[in-house]
């Protein structure tokens, strides 16, 4: 590899690039780097392409959470959810062969092929809020992680693993995490289920904290009917499961 005085200067630059996440040509033209420059550095062995306008530093290992931080840094509300938040924050009653990243957003997008090849992935925009909740609200960071990996609260994660009952979990795993949720906090609660716009959520939390006895069964019960009588809701998941949840 041929050294030139632009080789050089990108040397220096090592030491304020981050480590064990992807670089794209807007975090490059911050370092002085232009678009072109970038291109010819990736043909000079000096950075590794992962897609169109993304790199990586050479020899570098591209961390879990440095590649989530990259993504969440440039979409709003992009954040790890459902049963993989709950796992995250000590909440699960099983450990899967290979975990599958639950991930949640705004806005339909394709996951790149750089994060899928590395990591188990899935993703989704399903509405489970109105707009009048705060924006980023029961999303926080994992204590001691990194700061740009936002990851739902156990209450948050809770009614988004609800969301998925009869699509990709099953009714027995929702029962077995709500149990081992017990100490869910009242308010934060309170205030997702104030604004869920999905009567099988409302209804199944509050099917589900009844049958288990659960502290925050009150708070469900009175969402639910705060949200109305309606019809009974009755479906069959993938797995044969039947969800009856009367209003």
């Amino acid at each position: 590899m041929k050294s030139t005085d632009q080789d050089f200067s990108f040397k220096k630059m090592l030491a304020v690039l981050p480590r064990a996440e992807p670089l794209d040509v807007a975090d490059l033209k911050e370092k002085g780097l232009s678009p072109s420059h970038a291109s010819h550095l990736a043909k000079a062995g000096w950075l590794t392409h992962l897609g169109r306008g993304v790199y990586m530093l050479p020899g570098d290992t591209l961390s879990r959470d440095g590649c989530l931080a990259y993504l969440m840094r440039r979409n709003a509300g992009l954040h790890v959810g459902a049963k993989t938040a709950l796992a995250w924050r000590g909440v699960k009653h099983n450990i899967a062969f290979r975990e599958t990243i639950a991930l949640w957003g705004e806005q339909p997008m394709r996951l790149p092929a750089w994060l899928v090849s590395r990591f188990e992935c899935s993703y989704q925009t399903t509405r489970l809020f109105g707009a009048g909740m705060p924006s980023g609200f029961g999303l926080q960071s994992l204590p001691g992680g990194h700061p740009s990996v936002l990851v739902s609260v156990p209450e948050r994660a809770m009614l988004e693993l609800l969301s998925d009952v009869g699509k990709t979990e099953s009714l027995q795993d929702a029962r077995q995490l709500a149990e081992s949720a017990r100490n869910l906090r009242a308010s934060v609660l309170e205030t997702l289920l104030t604004h869920t716009t999905r009567t099988k959520v409302v209804r199944l939390a509050r099917a589900l904290s009844e049958e288990l006895d659960l502290p925050w069964a009150a708070i469900a019960r009175k969402s639910s009917e705060a949200k109305g009588g309606g019809s009974r809701w009755i479906a069959v998941s993938r797995n044969g499961e039947r969800l009856d949840l009367k209003p």
